[in-house]
C-alpha cells in the first residue's frame, strides 16, 4: 500500500462479516462473509463515511452489530487510505507552471526542490500580508505542497527528532509543513529525508536493487537518529519477536501434544503408551518453552512485567496452566495432568490469537497510567493471574474426572480417582492462597494509588468471590459435607467464578479496573452454559452412582 498503491487497492484486504454492511453502503455483496479490496468498496466510500459519522457518537454498547461493523470498517478504510497516500508527494511531485510562451510548457518538480525555496516563499507571504503582491505561480506552488503534504499528515510517524533529542516522531506530511512554515531548525536534514523518500517511492517494479539501496539509506538515517535519542534499542528484538511467531509455534506444539496425549490414553500403560507419554511431554515442554520465550521477549521490549492488559493475561495463564499441570503430573504421575496440559495450552493460545485479531491493535502497548508501577504490578497482578490459572486447572481436572467417572471409565480405579481428587484439592488450596494474597496486595496497591483499600469495584468483588468460593469448598471438604463427587462438582463451578472475575467484569463498563470495553460477551455466556452442562452431567452421573450402590455412600 505504501509503495505500490495501484496494486494494493485490488488486493482483498477488508474482511466483511455481515453482507448487510455492504448493502447499507450500496455495494453488491458476494456472500454473507467475504474479503473485499479497496477498489470493491470505492463506490460506497462516501456513504460509508456518512453512516460512520452518524453511528460513531452512539455508545459502543448501544450500537447493533451492523452499526459497529460500519464504524470499524470506516476506521480501517481511513487507515488504509493514509497508507495509500503516504508517498503521494514523492510519486506525483509538483507542477511548475510555465510562462505561457512557446517553449516554456508546464513541468514537474520534486517537493524537496520546492522545500528548498521555503525561505523565499515565506518572504513573499510576509510581503503579501503587508500589502505587497505575491506571485500567483508561487501561491499555486504553495497550495500544491500543502495538498500533497496533507495526504501524509495522518500517516506513519517514521522520522525521529534530530540531535539526540527525545520527542515526538514526525510523519512526512508534518515534516514538509514544518519546513515550509519555517518551524524546522534542521530544515536541510529534513529535506534530505524527503529526497530519499522521493527516490525510493518512484522506483518501478523492475528496479528492486535501486529500491533496496534507497530504502536502506532511509533506514540508516532513521536508526542513527533513533539510537542517538536512545529509542531504538529494542527495535531489532521486536522485529525478531514478530518474525519468530512464538505463539503460532506453541500452538502447533500443543496441537501435536494433544494428538499424542489421545494416543497415550488409548494405548494404556504398555510400552507404546510409555512412548506416547514421553512424546506428549516433549511437545508440551516445547510449546511451553515457546510461550516463555515470547513472554520474556515481550517483557524486555516493553520494559515491564508480563501482565498489563487482557491479552497479556491470556498468554500468561496459558503458560502457567501448562506449567502447573506438568508440576501436578510430576507429583501424581498418573498421566492425566500430562494429557490435559497440551489441551489447555492449545485452547488458551487459540483464544489469545482470536482475541488479538478481534481486538485489532498492537498489544505491545504502554501500560494504563495507574498500572505503571513495576513493583505493585509484579506482586499484585501476577499473583492474581496465577490464582486464575490454578483455579482453571482445578476446574478442568475435575471436568475430566466427571466425564471419566460419568462414562464409567475409572469407576474401579480407586488409585486414579484418589490421585485426581488430591490434585484438585491441592490446586484449590493454591487458588485460595494466590487469590487471597493477591487480593490483599491489591488492596494495598489501591490504597497507594487511589487512596482507599477497598471500593467494591467489580474486579475486586470478582477476586473476593474466588476467595470465598474456594474457602467454602475447602471447609465443606474438611467438614465432610463434600466427598469425592461433591469436591469435583464444586471444582467444576470454579471455572465460572474465575471467568467472571477474569473476563466478565470488563463487560460491565464500570469500575477502576475497567481498562477497555471488549466484544465477545456471547462467548462468555456459551462458556458458562458449557460448564453448567458439565455440572449437570456430573450431578446426573452422581445420582446414578448412588442408585447403583444402595445402602452405601458414594465415594
Amino acid at each position: 500500500a505504501l509503495v505500490r498503491p495501484m496494486l494494493a487497492i485490488e488486493q482483498p484486504t477488508f474482511r466483511i462479516d455481515n453482507s448487510k454492511v455492504l448493502e447499507a453502503i450500496g455495494v453488491e455483496p458476494r456472500g454473507r462473509r467475504d474479503r473485499y479490496s479497496y477498489k470493491d468498496l470505492e463506490a460506497g466510500r462516501e456513504k460509508l463515511g456518512e453512516l460512520a459519522q452518524t453511528y460513531a457518537p452512539i455508545d459502543a454498547k448501544e450500537r447493533d452489530p451492523v452499526q459497529t461493523q460500519i464504524v470499524d470498517l470506516e476506521t480501517n478504510v481511513r487507515s488504509y487510505e493514509s497508507l495509500l497516500g503516504y508517498f503521494a508527494f514523492a510519486r506525483n511531485g509538483i507542477t511548475l507552471v510555465g510562462s505561457g510562451k512557446e517553449g516554456q510548457p508546464d513541468s514537474r518538480a520534486n517537493v524537496s526542490a520546492v522545500m528548498m525555496m521555503a525561505p523565499e516563499i515565506q518572504k513573499q507571504l510576509q510581503q503579501s500580508q503587508h500589502g505587497g503582491g505575491m506571485n500567483p505561480n508561487l501561491r499555486g506552488l504553495l497550495d500544491q505542497v500543502l495538498e500533497v503534504a496533507n495526504y501524509s499528515r495522518a500517516g506513519l510517524p517514521i522520522l525521529p527528532p534530530f540531535g539526540g533529542e527525545k520527542g515526538s516522531w514526525r510523519n512526512a506530511g508534518a515534516a514538509i509543513m514544518q519546513v515550509m512554515s519555517g518551524e524546522d531548525a534542521n530544515a536541510a536534514e529534513t529535506i534530505a529525508d524527503i529526497e530519499v523518500m522521493e527516490s525510493f517511492a518512484r522506483h518501478n517494479p523492475g528496479e528492486e536493487a535501486a529500491f533496496r539501496t534507497d530504502l536502506a539509506t532511509l533506514r540508516e538515517r532513521i536508526i542513527t537518529r533513533a539510537e542517538a535519542a536512545g529509542e531504538s534499542k529494542h527495535v531489532e528484538l521486536e522485529a525478531s519477536y514478530f518474525r519468530r511467531n512464538w505463539f503460532l509455534n506453541a500452538m502447533v506444539f500443543f496441537l501435536v501434544g494433544t494428538i499424542t496425549a489421545l494416543a497415550m490414553w488409548t494405548a494404556g500403560r504398555h510400552s507404546l503408551g510409555q512412548w506416547f507419554s514421553w512424546t506428549t511431554l516433549g511437545f508440551t515442554l516445547a510449546g511451553l518453552a515457546c510461550c516463555v520465550a515470547a513472554i520474556t521477549t515481550r517483557c524486555i521490549i516493553m520494559e515491564r512485567p508480563p501482565v498489563g492488559n487482557l491479552y497479556d493475561t491470556i498468554i500468561f495463564i496459558a503458560s502457567s496452566v501448562v506449567a502447573f499441570a506438568l508440576i501436578v503430573e510430576w507429583l501424581v504421575r498418573r498421566r492425566f495432568a500430562l494429557g490435559i496440559a497440551p489441551v489447555l495450552g492449545l485452547l488458551l493460545i487459540i483464544l489469545a490469537r482470536r482475541y488479538e485479531v478481534g481486538d485489532a491493535k498492537d498489544h505491545l502497548d504502554p501500560l494504563v497510567a495507574v498500572l505503571d508501577s513495576n513493583f505493585w504490578l509484579t506482586i499484585h497482578v501476577i499473583t492474581i493471574t496465577l490464582g486464575y490459572s490454578a483455579g482453571l486447572l482445578s476446574a478442568f481436572l475435575s471436568t475430566g474426572y466427571v466425564f471419566l467417572r460419568g462414562f464409567g471409565l475409572i469407576g474401579g480405579d480407586q488409585n486414579l480417582r484418589r490421585s485426581l481428587t488430591r490434585a484438585v484439592y491441592g490446586m484449590l488450596c493454591l487458588t485460595l492462597f494466590l487469590s487471597l494474597v493477591g487480593t490483599v496486595l491489591g488492596g494495598i496497591w489501591a490504597n497507594y494509588s487511589w487512596g482507599r483499600f477497598w471500593g467494591w469495584d467489580p474486579k475486586e468483588n470478582g477476586a473476593l468471590l474466588i476467595v470465598l468460593w474456594t474457602l467454602a469448598i475447602l471447609h465443606a471438604r474438611l467438614g465432610g459435607y463434600l466427598r469425592e463427587w461433591g469436591l469435583h462438582l464444586a471444582s467444576v463451578f470454579t471455572a465460572v467464578v474465575v471467568t467472571f472475575s477474569w473476563w466478565h467484569v470488563n463487560f460491565l463498563g464500570v469500575g477502576l479496573h475497567n481498562y477497555g470495553f471488549t466484544s465477545g460477551k456471547g462467548a462468555i455466556w456459551a462458556f458458562y452454559a458449557a460448564m453448567l452442562g458439565v455440572l449437570g452431567f456430573g450431578v446426573f452421573a452422581m445420582v446414578l452412582s448412588r442408585r447403583s450402590k444402595p445402602g452405601r455412600m458414594p465415594s
